[in-house]
């Protein structure tokens, strides 16, 4: 506890930029569970909505949302309630990015994974069997091992242009092709590919987020620092809709499991490749993240094919 005083003593005095790793895992954890709060209460919501057309001929209960209903979410509030959940978990986060390094941080919301699940069994009245609670251990087990060994190697970088148009480059390309992917499969999309969707758009959401708040504590916001946060923008809009729809599709454990695996993933892949974050890790922890990886990737496709509402609730035609 000392130490998370003298911790954020550091920051108040210095600013962000101080690489402050126990607070900034602290509030990580405050964030993830202010997300698991959120997603609950928007699934909720999504899911009622989505309901609906369960009472007409040849729909089914679970499925891709409309623009229009999309819309109507806004008026409902269990949904805004959950937004302000999300809100505060996105704060949260942005604070923990400005005192330690991305591969340390955007791992640590792997806990909201486990407080959803119990969240969601209590308030669906379902039992997890056991391979959902065999599916979201690997997942956490995975994730807090890849934190483990980041802490011990992560280092912040210096952001230079080149690095930055990097970041953008990718995210532009993928922008495009998730975009287009959308408008023209997303009614056939089951939740496991909204959820892949969402989590590595949301990967470049914490880097470009990183990315913003490094460039003005390096006192360098100019045009491609606001280039930055027109591309968070619409990396936030996409994943949103794709999260929105995997909700009307999923249960929420299953959205906040390929949402805390694949995006920290994508953002540590980031971090790592393009930032120079993790510079000192030798070949053995190099391994470790690879293993740790796939470890964490596992758990979550058991668990879309494992999950009792997916497989105890088939589609009513």
């Amino acid at each position: 506890m000392d130490m998370l005083f003298s911790e954020a003593n550091q920051m108040l005095a210095y600013g962000p930029g101080v690489d402050a790793r126990a607070l900034a895992i602290l509030l990580a954890v405050l964030a993830a569970v202010a997300l698991a709060f959120g997603a609950q209460f928007q699934n909720d919501a999504v899911s009622d909505k989505s309901a609906v057309s369960e009472k007409k001929p040849g729909k089914i209960g679970r499925g891709s949302l409309s623009i229009k209903q999309l819309f109507s979410l806004l008026i409902k509030p269990k949904w805004l309630s959950g937004t302000a959940f999300m809100a505060l978990g996105i704060g949260l986060q942005l604070v923990a990015l400005s005192l330690a390094p991305l591969i340390v941080v955007q791992p640590v919301g792997a806990i909201a994974l486990v407080i959803t699940s119990l969240l969601n069994a209590r308030v669906t009245k379902t039992r997890l069997n056991r391979g959902t609670i065999v599916a979201i251990s690997l997942c956490t087990l995975g994730i807090a091992a890849f934190v483990a060994m980041a802490s011990g190697v992560a280092n912040e970088s210096v952001l230079n242009d080149d690095r930055l148009r990097e970041v953008l480059g990718v995210l532009g390309v993928i922008l495009v092709i998730f975009t287009v992917l959308f408008f023209t499969l997303g009614r056939q999309a089951k939740a496991l590919t909204y959820v892949i969707g969402a989590g590595v758009l949301y990967g470049f959401v914490a880097t470009l987020a990183k990315v913003v708040i490094q460039r003005i504590y390096q006192t360098q916001f100019e045009w491609l620092t606001v280039f930055c946060l027109v591309a968070l923008i619409g990396a936030v809009s996409l994943g949103s809709w794709f999260v929105q729809n995997a909700y009307s599709s999923g249960p929420p454990d299953l959205v906040i499991a390929g949402l805390t695996v694949i995006d920290p993933l994508v953002a540590v892949s980031i971090g790592i490749v393009i930032l120079g974050e993790a510079t000192s890790a030798n070949l053995p922890v190099i391994l470790g993240f690879g293993l740790s990886a796939i470890v964490a990737v596992i758990g979550v496709i058991l668990l879309s094919k494992v999950h009792p509402e997916l497989t105890l609730k088939p589609a009513k035609g």
